[in-house]
């Protein structure tokens, strides 16, 4: 076989541990998802630059990368026995490590079995002096906490400790990978990664993307417009970390550049110096920013931390507080419709909801919007049973909850672990709704209906400022903006946006008249969105806060350019779904 598991491939792997495997699981082991020869050479040639290097696959797969290293060496000057000496890759699957032994034996010949190690990456490196290798080349599993065995995972999260960071239950085990790889290079040393596109965004690699920030020289990024692994769900970068310092410092200049290319093939035609040549290349700040603003220009980053400084701007959070929907442990028994509610006599005990987003239309939802809703069938009643404070039971309520027992509802997680268990938490009603995942815009909707959310919808309260000026005043290009370079995106083109993401969102400091949120909300559902955020920009933005009208259409780019580039995932995504026709 001529390729490594990719990302999916090695989560399934891992659970290899516990040999319990789903149909999908095992047909992915079958070969799912596979890093092209092609990629991992190009990968290799960048990371690789002397026949003497040392270099490092540090969970090596089936082989792949491990071989295209030693062609890599090969090309440049290494015969078999110095290749035998210098490379070394780490596979903690036996049946992985022979089969990348076999692959490697065409080049190498016997001396395969010298170069890949069957064991624990993470105790192999405890073991070793370091730093050994002037190149780590690789694709690192990508596992949830959870779902990696002891003592693997105690001895990942041990060394990340002893190199100044301090992993938590969210963290992935491919961070301590890249940490360890990082810590294993020699001054000068280059690391080529295929990594998830999360280290540009999520907030439990915040640390890592410090952590490279002071120790490279130069990262580039490259990311594609097509995904890497086909059918895979995980959206996944290149990460090139360029001259490993001898000593870390928070005090390095790192320079940064984020490429975005239409296909694999356009990347792997050109070589990788030329592509990375043409970067332009930002400084690195030390701070927690996601990583994603670096797509932008030079001057669109500064535009915005200047924008961000300045007092005619401030964060979401100080005119209001995001918390997550209710949660109800089971939607299916806790969340109702109508025709549910009449005939489960359950009137008395539900209370207005909306469950999904598709449900608010425009900028507000009144209660003649939540009826409609209710009459077309929607499940839009939520089951309200704390209020009783865990008094006796009767009539048709009792039956209704002796079902969900039957159903063994009361034994879910969520459920279990409350008393009693059909006593929903934090049910309160809202200023207004703000969306989790968002397809354009980060609309905010103005509650009149008196309902409240499931957690697919977050829940606005606002800190003291009339709720409806501050929903006018955020349909603007500027909280359009900040969405983008705030949220997450994954490669089904959503925008998600965490409450204290959201939180950050920028908005107007004073909030002065705006677009009237019925006019805001008429043109909304009418599909006018842009007229909205063109007049708003006039009143809002021009007017109220002073910014010029090229600063208007610098917000307006950042914001399109950001969300045109995922939504391309999107239709990336659809355009390649195979045809499931009969």
């Amino acid at each position: 076989m001529s390729a490594a598991r990719s990302v999916a491939i090695k989560a399934s792997k891992a659970r290899t541990h516990s040999g319990r495997f789903t149909d999908l699981e095992a047909d992915k082991l079958r070969g799912g998802y596979y890093t092209s020869p092609q990629l991992a050479d190009w990968l290799c040639s960048w990371a690789i630059r002397k026949g003497s290097d040392r270099v490092l696959e540090p969970s090596c797969g089936n082989g792949s990368f491990v071989a295209a290293a030693a062609r890599r060496l090969s090309e440049i000057g290494a015969d078999a026995d110095a290749i035998s000496e210098q490379l070394r890759a780490i596979e903690i699957v036996g049946d992985e490590a022979a089969a990348a032994r076999q692959l490697l034996r065409g080049g190498v010949g016997a001396r395969a079995a010298e170069i890949i190690e069957t064991g624990d990456f993470f105790a192999w490196w405890n073991s070793q002096p370091q730093p050994g290798f002037d190149a780590v080349v690789g694709n690192p599993p990508f596992i949830r906490y959870q779902t990696f065995p002891e003592p693997h995972r105690s001895r990942a999260m041990s060394i990340m400790e002893s190199l100044g960071l301090t992993p938590n239950r969210l963290t992935n085990i491919w961070v301590p990978f890249v940490v360890a790889a990082a810590a294993s290079l020699r001054p000068g040393g280059r690391m080529a990664f295929v990594l998830p596109a999360e280290l540009l965004q999520v907030t439990y690699a915040a640390q890592l993307r410090s952590f490279l920030n002071d120790r490279f020289a130069r990262i580039d990024i490259v990311a594609c417009n097509e995904l890497f692994f086909e059918n895979a769900e995980q959206e996944v970068v290149l990460l090139l970390a360029d001259n490993a310092l001898a000593r870390p410092s928070d005090n390095n200049v790192c320079r940064m550049a984020l490429t975005e290319m239409a296909t694999v093939a356009e990347i792997v035609r050109q070589s990788p110096e030329s592509l990375v040549s043409k970067a332009e290349h930002k400084t690195l700040r030390h701070e927690n920013e996601k990583w994603l603003k670096y797509f932008l220009t030079t001057k669109e980053i500064e535009f915005m931390r200047a924008l961000r400084a300045s007092d005619v701007v401030t964060s979401l959070a100080t005119h209001a507080s995001i918390d997550v929907g209710v949660v109800t442990g089971k939607n299916e028994f806790f969340v109702l419709s109508g025709e549910q509610v009449r005939d489960l006599k359950l009137e008395k005990y539900t209370i207005p909801l909306v469950s999904r987003s598709a449900q608010l239309k425009g900028a507000r939802v009144d209660r003649k919007d939540w009826s409609a809703l209710a009459a077309a069938g929607d499940r839009v009643h939520l089951l309200d049973l704390k209020p009783l404070n865990g008094s006796r039971l009767t009539g048709a309520l009792a039956r209704y909850i002796r079902l969900g027992e039957s159903k063994d509802v009361h034994t879910g997680y969520k459920c279990s672990i409350r008393t009693p268990w059909y006593a929903v938490p934090s049910i309160w009603t809202p200023d207004a709704f703000t969306f989790r995942q968002i397809y354009d815009f980060p609309r905010m909707v103005l509650n009149e209906a008196g309902a409240t959310s499931t957690d697919t919808i977050h829940r606005l309260r606002s800190r003291g400022p009339n709720p409806e000026r501050l929903i006018a005043n955020a349909y603007t290009w500027l909280t359009a903006a900040s969405a983008e370079i705030e949220g997450r995106s994954y490669g089904g083109g959503v925008l998600e946006l965490e409450p204290t993401e959201a939180e950050r969102l920028l908005v107007p400091a004073k909030l002065n008249g705006a677009m009237p949120l019925t006019e805001s909300d008429r043109l909304t559902r009418k599909g006018r969105l842009d007229d909205v955020l063109e007049e708003n920009a006039r009143v809002v933005l021009q007017g109220h806060m002073g910014l010029s009208k090229r600063d208007c259409q610098t917000l307006q780019t950042i914001w399109t350019k950001m969300r045109d580039r995922r939504m391309a995932r999107r239709r990336q995504r659809k355009s390649s779904a195979p045809d499931r026709a009969s």
